[in-house]
């Protein structure tokens, strides 16, 4: 019996069965960095801004807001960036390409890095490509968009971060960091 024209349903070395694996796993691991977005609706919710009492209020709902809204901030201000760019079709492709780099290097990298067998740690690669990204896209020739365009995102965070009220958000006191420096120490008796 010949088998012409059938297609394997397995391939001997395993390549396919790799190949996918390392997608559902790149899959879960963007699940997970975007998990921490909060609803657009709760962000927006007119009934929570307010103007701040005084500036240090100002400041804490700012650190507050920061805390709580960060990927959704990130998704805003991305965006704006991206936009400026239009007008700079190169700098579009190198940011396009650098954004590429992240997810590999960076976002979806489930394994330690070694260059001429020493580790990379991840603050390491997290400096080197901010520096790069930095670098390459100013050296394109669109410096004053993007400083425009990240100088109009921090003012709207910032306005948002300082108009928003913080009461009516349940922040998690271990991932932000915030609210545990504010509390009171309690003595040991």
């Amino acid at each position: 019996m010949t088998t012409y024209g059938t297609i394997p349903t397995s391939s001997p070395g395993g390549g396919a069965t790799a190949s996918m694996e390392y997608i559902s796993r790149a899959k879960a691991t963007i699940k997970e960095g975007l998990g921490t977005r909060r609803p657009w609706r709760e962000m927006f919710n007119f009934h929570s801004f307010g103007l701040p009492s005084s500036f240090p209020d100002a400041v804490s709902r700012i650190q507050i807001n920061i805390a709580y809204f960060r990927m959704n901030y990130a998704l805003a201000v991305l965006p704006i960036l991206f936009l400026s760019l239009l007008w700079h079709p190169i700098s579009l492709l190198v940011f396009v390409a650098l954004m590429a780099v992240w997810l590999f290097l960076y976002f979806l990298r489930d394994f330690q890095l070694v260059i001429f067998g020493r580790q990379i740690s991840d603050g390491v690669v997290l400096i080197v490509l901010s520096v790069l990204t930095i670098v390459l896209l100013l050296f394109t020739g669109a410096t004053w968009n993007i400083i425009t365009s990240l100088l109009i995102g921090a003012l709207l965070v910032v306005a948002h971060g300082a108009l928003r009220t913080t009461d009516d958000l349940a922040l998690d006191e271990e991932s932000s960091g915030l609210i545990a420096s504010h509390a009171p120490a309690v003595p040991s008796s």
